[in-house]
């Protein structure tokens, strides 16, 4: 059955690995029939900053408008993202503090400490690349950028985490260590 589906690059650069594979898995989505539109974050003109937190409105950009209306139009979302500092980049939690707005990603209910989640019915997979082993990452600093990712953003408004993919670490694999990681994005993109 084809799908709709965003494929949102949160690296700043294309040119890096997480762009690599971003383009392995929107070509093989594309090829098993799915209708896939890319948004890369680096390209994007827009203030990361929220100048005066959330207490007053901060206007959205018109890339960030359109934004909203490709997360609106997708029934499936792929974040592809390096971690750094046991987070995701600074470019993409600027995406997300300016995004995923009250109102629309999200609304508080009165009387309730839980919001109605308004993308809900959505669902996400994570490729995300590192240059600590995943085992690391994972048992020893407890994955605080994944968690960050599946619980904390995507859940609270209603997008359901499907499969996340690590691969690393990057910095030292060798060709055919990248293939294969590419190998299975294309694999998890054709099961859609």
């Amino acid at each position: 059955m084809s799908k709709r589906i965003l494929m949102v690059l949160g690296h700043p650069s294309s040119q890096s690995f997480c762009g690599a594979l971003s383009n392995a898995y929107t070509s093989s989505a594309r090829a098993a029939g799915h209708e896939v539109l890319v948004l890369e974050l680096g390209t994007l003109d827009f203030d990361p900053v929220l100048h005066d937190g959330y207490r007053l409105e901060q206007p959205l950009e018109p890339d960030l408008l359109h934004a909203q209306s490709l997360i609106s139009w997708a029934e499936h979302l792929v974040f592809v993202f390096p971690i750094w500092w046991g987070g995701i980049p600074a470019l993409m939690k600027g995406f997300f503090d300016r995004v995923l707005l009250s109102g629309f990603a999200f609304r508080y209910r009165r009387n309730s400490p839980f919001p109605e989640q308004l993308l809900k019915g959505r669902s996400a997979d994570l490729l995300v690349c590192m240059d600590t082993p995943p085992w690391y990452y994972r048992w020893i600093q407890r994955m605080p950028g994944l968690e960050q990712m599946r619980r904390t953003t995507l859940l609270f408004c209603g997008i359901r985490p499907r499969k996340t993919l690590t691969f690393g670490p990057v910095i030292r694999s060798s060709t055919a260590q990248r293939d294969a990681w590419l190998r299975q994005a294309r694999t998890l993109a054709g099961a859609r």
